[in-house]
């Protein structure tokens, strides 16, 4: 490392930073291994703490650190890689060997049968089916962008196809919008809880990204108010319905405080409503109270079918060019063909017949497991595909998550969700949604989880040693 500073090129604290990943690299330092801490590698080095800081906060970013609040700074081991540095991908090569509870995933129904009748369907009209092998508008086809505004609308929120852009699912949504509203460098804000989809997409495009403070309806009007006075912010991005991983829902008395804010710091409002479409009579989107700078997206990967890839993104009629313009950039256009599939599902019922089979499997499945989790402090709504699950002291959150997954069981840490390097709050995120095994594994897992959090703390020894 010394020979770094004293050899190196460009700031101190960047030199440090790659003599210290040399050493990890080199074995020096071996994975789990802590680094020392700031004072004492300071005064070794003959530098200050605040450049040994920086150095670790560069390793962290990049990944090759974990920063533990009370703990330390330590080597991060393999097994530590984040979901979002991974892509947080829903696809898993290979054979399933445990029973994941880690993904909220669509849960499979009769799609198949009714996918094959509509393609029978489709193959006999030439003339729709030529359209669809050329190239569309860059927004998508007038009538997929009808669909799409079908879709999104509900109650006194009517989403206009003018403001439709069609889009390859959510998440080419999300990304088209942070490309077309945000630059390098601009500040987005979000839960200090968020998706991690939008945490990997923000860093792909070089977005610095600040977490706000939360309580059980969701982000905090005075945490936004304040980061907006100390912090040049371009754009909120938030769940208001469904929050992932916390399942907050709004009140429309935040929602109004919310939109009021934004009006007043001029920010872009970026709602996110995948999981929000699987609520019976969802609240007013945060867009219908800022209809000149709320952009809204949503897609049928949670109610329908993932595979199909669709996705509508509703903004204001001055943004829509520019979104236009990203989807042309990243892929010249969405797919015509699940989009005309989803459109014709739209118009005949059958979409919203898949949603509510999947709101009532979602809900069966909660019957299932609800009793399990009698001794714990949890956090669900009827119509969410998870739990959010404290962990009490003496646990931690990573320890209960070790320990279910040597016994064959997956579920998720705030770690995955988190936004800056505040304290992590001791939740675990255990999706209903996803498990190969059937009824009998889904019981087994939550089982395995009430059984670990009430053997006492031997049990937190044990995984310790």
């Amino acid at each position: 490392m010394k020979t770094f500073l004293a050899e190196g090129s460009g700031l101190k604290y960047k030199r440090l930073a790659q003599g210290i990943e040399e050493s990890i690299r080199n074995g020096t330092f071996k994975p789990g291994a802590k680094l020392p801490p700031h004072r004492i590698l300071a005064d070794k080095l003959g530098i200050t703490p605040g450049t040994v800081s920086r150095a670790y906060g560069e390793l962290e970013r990049m990944g090759r650190v974990v920063a533990r609040v009370g703990d330390g700074t330590f080597v991060r081991e393999q097994s530590q890689e984040r979901p979002q540095e991974m892509g947080f991908r829903n696809f898993v090569d290979g054979t399933d060997t445990c029973n994941d509870m880690s993904r909220n995933m669509h849960i499979p129904g009769n799609e198949v049968e009714l996918l094959a009748r509509s393609l029978r369907q489709l193959s006999d009209e030439s003339e729709c089916l030529r359209e669809l092998t050329l190239y569309s508008p860059d927004a998508g086809l007038p009538r997929h962008r009808q669909a799409g505004a079908a879709w999104l609308s509900h109650d006194e929120f009517h989403a206009q196809a003018q403001q439709v852009v069609c889009v390859n699912g959510s998440q080419h949504g999300l990304l088209v919008v942070l490309m077309a509203m945000l630059r390098a460098g601009d500040t987005l804000v979000t839960e200090h809880l968020t998706y991690p989809g939008l945490i990997s997409a923000a860093r792909l495009l070089g977005i610095k990204v600040l977490g706000l403070d939360m309580d059980e309806e969701g982000l905090l009007p005075e945490s936004l108010e304040e980061l907006c006075r100390c912090n040049r912010v371009v754009a909120l991005y938030c769940t208001p319905t469904i929050q992932n991983p916390s399942t907050a829902v709004m009140s429309l008395a935040r929602r109004q405080e919310i939109a009021r804010i934004c009006r007043a710091h001029n920010l872009i409002v970026i709602e996110d409503e995948t999981h929000a479409v699987l609520m019976r009579q969802r609240p007013l989107p945060i867009s219908h109270l800022l209809p000149e700078r709320g952009i809204l997206i949503g897609g049928m990967s949670k109610a329908v079918a993932a595979g199909l890839r669709v996705g509508y993104v509703h903004a204001p009629v001055s943004m829509v060019g520019r979104i236009s313009t990203s989807v042309r950039n990243s892929c010249w256009m969405a797919t015509p063909l699940p989009l005309e599939l989803a459109s014709r599902w739209i118009q005949d019922g059958t979409a919203q017949t898949l949603l509510t089979q999947q709101v009532a499997e979602i809900e069966r499945r909660q019957s299932l497991v609800i009793d399990l989790l009698q001794s714990l402090t949890y956090r669900t709504h009827p119509c969410c595909p998870h739990f959010w699950v404290e962990i009490p002291a003496p646990w931690r959150a990573i320890e209960i998550e070790h320990g279910l997954r040597k016994r064959q069981h997956l579920v998720s840490t705030a770690e995955a969700f988190s936004v800056g390097r505040g304290p992590l709050p001791q939740y675990i995120r255990v999706s209903i949604s996803n498990s190969p095994g059937g009824d009998q594994a889904l019981r087994e897992g939550f089982t395995a989880l009430s059984d670990m959090l009430s053997n006492g703390p031997d049990e937190a020894q044990t995984m310790r040693a």
